[in-house]
């Protein structure tokens, strides 16, 4: 297996995201969603949105013992890809990092499931609200694995980096259930 060098990341500034970025390891596509985290405001929703498209398309080929595994697949290639991507930028949760959305929205969509576009559109504000507010649960995953003042960038960011995006999904999760339920 190739090994890619990790950049240096103590010491220098961070970087911008932008097209060229995005070609320049294989790492960069999927951790800023195929381009969707470049806008330069309003990136997670971009990046929600994109997931959300994605899900669509593939929902009529995928049965629901595929999308687990697709969610498993994309959460540890997305690890990597954040990690990498993070490096590179030398943040340890650049905004342009998309990919937690995609796969929080993605996972959110899988567990509610068959449900029309208003019931999806619900799913999707609901986790976009959590994951911008950060309540309680997700302030707490999202400050869980920062970087602390020159620590190396690594695999604990690019965890913390999907983490928070997982609490947001999951706290949406429980307001839908709690909904269906009453």
């Amino acid at each position: 297996m190739m090994a890619w060098p990790l950049p240096p990341t103590a010491g220098f500034a961070p970087r911008r995201a932008d097209w060229r970025f995005l070609f320049e390891h294989p790492a960069h596509p999927i951790a800023l969603g195929f381009g969707s985290g470049l806008l330069p405001k309003g990136s997670g929703t971009a990046g929600t949105l994109f997931g959300w498209a994605v899900f669509v398309l593939l929902q009529r080929w995928l049965s629901e013992w595929q999308w687990a595994f697709v969610l498993l697949l994309s959460f540890a290639v997305g690890w990597w890809a954040c990690t990498r991507c993070a490096q590179a930028l030398r943040q340890s949760d650049p905004g342009a990092i998309v990919w937690d959305e995609v796969l929080g929205i993605w996972f959110v969509l899988w567990l509610v499931m068959p449900t029309d576009w208003q019931g999806q559109l619900v799913a999707f504000l609901l986790f976009r609200l959590f994951d911008i507010a950060k309540p309680g649960p997700v302030a707490w995953a999202d400050a869980l694995f920062k970087a602390r003042p020159g620590e190396p960038l690594g695999a604990r960011q690019g965890l913390g980096i999907l983490l928070d995006d997982l609490v947001a999904a999951l706290c949406a999760l429980l307001i839908i259930a709690m909904w269906r339920v009453s």
